[in-house]
């Protein structure tokens, strides 16, 4: 038996189609859905889902949210979300680079500044690793 999954954003929807499993990558780490899962509401972080459906590994980045699962359907609400296989890798790339020197660059008594930095690194490292690069 196939999950329904749902992965929508605010502006759009990214993915509504069926799969065999998914891998999200909630706040106390990842977490792998399968047919059959107990019912569970988890918060999203920052990060990679991934969905495998038809035996291919689809990558989307995550910018945080919610996902509920529910009779082998597991609906995720994010506050934004880009498929993997849409994401310039070199430009990624060179976000991720200056993110991490711009983090780097911030003075740790600035508790709203290393917040800041530190959520734009998440979302930068999270892009490059839905293209397929490695960090």
């Amino acid at each position: 038996m196939a999950l329904a999954v749902r992965v929508i954003a605010p502006d759009k929807t990214i993915w509504d189609a069926e799969a065999e499993e998914v891998v999200l990558p909630s706040t106390t780490g990842q977490l792998g859905i399968l047919s059959g899962h107990a019912p569970l509401l988890t918060a999203l972080d920052i990060g990679v889902l991934r969905v495998r459906s038809n035996k291919d590994w689809i990558a989307i980045a995550l910018m945080g949210g919610f996902a509920e699962i529910e009779d082998n359907e597991v609906t995720v609400l994010v506050n934004g979300a880009e498929r993997g296989d849409s994401i310039d890798l070199s430009a990624a790339e060179a976000e991720y680079t200056s993110a991490k020197t711009e983090a780097e660059g911030v003075a740790s008594d600035d508790k709203q500044a290393v917040i800041q930095a530190t959520k734009s690194l998440k979302k930068a490292r999270a892009r490059v690793q839905a293209a397929g690069g490695s960090i």
